[in-house]
């Protein structure tokens, strides 16, 4: 849960007070400070700044969140889960933006991965659906919508409605 000028302080900090350990000759601490500076890199790799832009995203605040997931150095590293949440919620940062075509592509990478909940993975199929019904492309819609059936135990109230009326689009364009 660090941004990345947090990460590389903390970092600093460390390495600071490894070169003091070391002159004083303690290797039991300069092995723990060593441990720590290695998790904080992984963690750089791994985690990304996910948590923190995903509770802007929450407190709707796009801007912020999008900021926050650029600082991501390379989204391919990042841990399967920390990926599907990231594709996730940058598909809604560029949904919010109005980006359908980048959103759409975040979210069919975000349904590769594990998601959070089995409801997190069937909005994202329903926003690819939801997407392309305003596209004109119905069929990939009907595919993508298909795809949430093997879910249907744990969709939300909410979720079911969104999926209603988009099912009664393509009803409407058959």
């Amino acid at each position: 849960m660090f941004t990345n000028r947090a990460r590389i302080l903390v970092t600093g900090l460390f390495v600071i007070l490894l070169a003091v350990i070391l002159k004083l000759k303690v290797y039991e601490l300069a092995a723990v400070c060593v441990m720590f500076i290695g998790f904080l890199i992984w963690g750089y790799f791994k985690q990304g700044t996910i948590v923190l832009a995903a509770r802007a995203f929450h407190q709707k605040d796009y801007d912020k969140a999008e900021n926050l997931l650029k600082q991501v150095p390379k989204p391919e590293w990042l841990s399967k889960r920390r990926r599907g949440f990231y594709e996730f919620i940058y598909g809604g940062v560029c949904l919010q933006k109005r980006e359908y075509a980048e959103a759409e592509q975040h979210y069919e990478l975000a349904a590769l991965y594990p998601l959070r909940s089995a409801n997190d993975h069937v909005a994202a199929l329903v926003h690819v659906a939801n997407i392309n019904v305003r596209n004109g492309n119905y069929e990939k819609a009907r595919a993508y919508l298909q795809l949430t059936e093997k879910h249907k135990d744990n969709i939300t109230a909410k979720m079911k409605d969104v999926i209603q009326k988009v099912e009664q689009e393509l009803k409407k364009h058959k």
